[in-house]
């Protein structure tokens, strides 16, 4: 009886249901990209990390569907074994070329590729230093590693380099950090993460999750847009945000990559990607880079809304990408404005403890190419009407 004492006693989700504040697994009955429609009802989208609004890209959907015709819906089996197709070997060379490394190496899910590689890479004796902010995939997979943990302050350089001056020179060290994290929207410092490093003998990982597509000239991502390229290890990328699919991705260099296929339990023992989902990555890694013109509309987006929520006074955290944060602070108070959202027309993200800091409860959210002018300007008057209802500008 005593396992099932903490399900008892969780409580909080069905409070918030009998208060009719509960904002999680609300089922989408139709998408049309940057309108969704939920209980008969039409929302504009902004709760999405569909960046470059490929989901319904023709060229995507066509080509997801001549996957099943050719392959059928599923692989049945990890790449390890019987679950290998030719297509997942095609996307791994096209992204190593995209992404400009040796070799790419692609996993199920994003959250399994961060816990494979993380937790394949750093042994017993070894130290991984984690930003405290990483996603929750990164913390799983140094959780999952045998290697010593040290958390520094979210993008805090002095912190970091405190604790790699601590560490012993002869042991191996693996910095891992999102490139754009994923709540508020800041980009990490790459040149002063690559330099400390460089100076301590360290590797890096950066998850570029939400930063290809939308970072650098091309859209590889921080990496790119800071110039470091060569002073980065391993970059991961994720398949559900700006390539319109699911799935994951690591690329670097072909020995370490290697050694990750023949070792990670999350590559070895789970399902290969479905035929469909990678056609679809295929066909957005081409509209990606011949196309800037999406990533192009996508900033102009980003700038006139974070300019004109700081107009209005709204505190947005210092975001620097299309992920705009609207934080409120009070987590009934942040339930009660995503629901007053959801009454307007609007479908945003609420955030609280443990995605982000206590008191730090926030409006997630994030903007896509595909929105038009005309939904913006609907969004920027319900968030400037609910914001003096609620105090908050």
């Amino acid at each position: 009886m005593a396992l099932f004492d903490k399900c008892r006693k969780f409580t909080r989700a069905r409070e918030l249901m009998a208060e009719q504040l509960y904002p999680y697994f609300h089922p989408i009955a139709e998408n049309s990209c940057s309108e969704v429609s939920i209980d008969g009802r039409r929302l504009i989208m902004i709760g999405s990390n569909n960046y470059l609004g490929l989901t319904h890209h023709p060229k995507v959907k066509e080509a997801a569907r001549r996957a099943i015709d050719r392959y059928g819906s599923g692989c049945t089996g990890s790449r390890f074994l019987n679950g290998t197709l030719d297509l997942h070997e095609q996307l791994e060379e096209r992204l190593a070329h995209f992404m400009r490394r040796e070799s790419a190496l692609t996993f199920s899910t994003g959250f399994q590729t961060n816990l494979g590689t993380i937790s394949t890479l750093v042994g017993k004796g070894e130290e991984i230093f984690c930003d405290r902010e990483n996603h929750a995939s990164i913390i799983d997979g140094c959780r999952l590693s045998f290697g010593d943990i040290k958390k520094f302050k979210h993008n805090d350089m002095e912190d970091l380099e405190r604790l790699l001056s601590q560490s012993p020179t002869d042991v191996g060290k693996l910095v891992v950090v999102d490139g754009v994290f994923s709540m508020c929207g800041d980009i990490a410092n790459l040149p002063a993460i690559a330099e400390l490093a460089k100076r301590f003998g360290a590797n890096v990982l950066v998850d570029e999750a939400h930063s290809i597509g939308v970072l650098g000239d091309s859209g590889r991502g921080a990496v790119e847009y800071f110039g470091v390229e060569d002073s980065i290890d391993i970059v991961m990328g994720t398949f559900s945000k700006s390539f319109a699919s699911l799935g994951g991705f690591i690329a670097g260099k072909r020995e370490v990559l290697h050694y990750i296929k023949h070792h990670a339990r999350a590559l070895i023992f789970s399902a290969s990607i479905p035929p469909a989902s990678v056609a679809a990555v295929l066909a957005a890694l081409e509209i990606l880079e011949n196309e800037p013109e999406r990533r192009k509309r996508l900033w102009q987006i980003a700038r006139r809304m974070k300019s004109e929520f700081d107009r209005m006074g709204f505190d947005t955290a210092g975001t620097q990408t299309p992920i705009i944060p609207i934080v409120i602070g009070d987590q009934l108070k942040t339930f009660q404005f995503w629901k007053r959202l959801f009454e307007c027309g609007i479908f945003a993200n609420p955030v609280t403890t443990p995605a982000v800091p206590p008191n730090r409860d926030l409006i997630r959210t994030s903007y896509m190419a595909a929105h038009t002018d005309e939904q913006l300007d609907r969004v920027l008057e319900v968030f400037e009407k609910l914001g003096k209802e609620f105090g908050l500008i």
